[in-house]
């Protein structure tokens, strides 16, 4: 049966039922004063506007719903839309439009793009942990795509062009991108060091950035990408050509499906690359599972339609 025939796809209660139970996997927590005892289900009655979802507290006498404190809070989108825009954009390897979910959802433009942009806050991840623990290899590298308002355009290099720095545990599989301003050794140093082991190897390519910082570390192998060198031929296992792959997804789904981004932006497109990629089905992370660790991701974030470009 397909996924899409499951019942919190196409059923406002069956959304919720689904909903509560991820985020409140040991039952209802009242929004207001944290109480999970005395709550009650308050009855859904269209005539009376009385909403889906709705609980009581019996502590605080107040109301609420599994909305509140999360990115549907405030949303006039019945929650079953809201799931099926999160399966397909968790589900789609290089993302899916704002103007295709327009069309698939039968919503505005606006409202699609602005659910596309909550969603993608839910799948940032707030997950602080170094990478490289135990003396695994960590990859770093950089790209560049689309072009930064800040610079002037030039004919040569790269330096008109928005900076993204990302690094790849191979261990865990996992992966964070940043956006950054400038490209030099003080920059990418503090990221490193912010994100990085001390017992980790670190793997580059030849960019001379990388020498000063790779002595911070366990180990630091590097290989010539300008003299064609894409893996070391004295080590197998120096390369940076995980990362790059993850690279060319990223490129793939920005240019071929989403064409444009502005800088102020990129972060929250970059988290959900990142998202997709740290949860991928090698990882043993199918669609259904990816869907889960998003809205468990929901709780906390806000963004509104005044300012979508807070919460980086």
């Amino acid at each position: 049966m397909s996924i899409l025939n499951a019942p919190y796809f196409n059923d406002e209660q069956a959304a919720f039922d689904h909903v509560e139970g991820i985020i409140w996997p040991q039952g209802p927590v009242c929004h207001h004063c944290g109480c999970m005892g005395r709550i009650t289900t308050v009855k859904p009655n269209a005539e009376k506007r009385v909403r889906f979802g709705l609980k009581r507290c019996g502590d605080c006498k107040k109301q609420f719903t599994v909305r509140m404190g999360t990115i549907f809070e405030e949303s006039k989108l019945p929650l079953h839309i809201w799931l099926q825009a999160l399966h397909l954009m968790v589900s789609s390897k290089k993302g899916v439009s704002a103007h295709q979910l327009h069309r698939t959802l039968e919503v505005t433009y606006k409202t699609a793009w602005f659910l596309a942009h909550r969603i993608r806050e839910a799948m940032r991840s707030g997950d602080l942990a170094p990478f490289g623990g135990g003396g695994g290899m960590v990859e770093a590298d950089e790209t560049f795509i689309g072009r930064d308002p800040d610079e002037p355009v030039v004919t040569k290099g790269v330096n008109h062009k928005m900076k993204v720095l990302s690094l790849l545990d191979r261990t865990s599989g996992q992966k964070r991108s940043f956006v950054l301003d400038f490209i030099n050794a003080k920059v990418i140093g503090e990221i490193v060091a912010e994100n990085l082991s001390r017992e980790a190897v670190l793997m580059t390519d030849e960019a001379r950035h990388y020498v000063k910082i790779g002595e911070d570390f366990a180990g630091h192998g590097h290989t010539n990408h300008s003299a064609g060198e894409y893996v070391s031929r004295f080590n197998p296992l120096v390369h940076t050509n995980t990362i790059e792959g993850s690279f060319s997804i990223f490129k793939r789904g920005m240019r071929g499906v989403y064409q444009h981004c502005s800088k102020k932006h990129l972060h929250r497109y970059l988290a959900e690359f990142d998202f997709r990629y740290s949860n991928r089905v090698a990882l043993g992370v199918d669609d259904k599972a990816r869907a889960v660790i998003a809205l468990q991701g929901v709780v906390g974030k806000r963004l509104t339609y005044r300012r979508p470009d807070l919460g980086a």
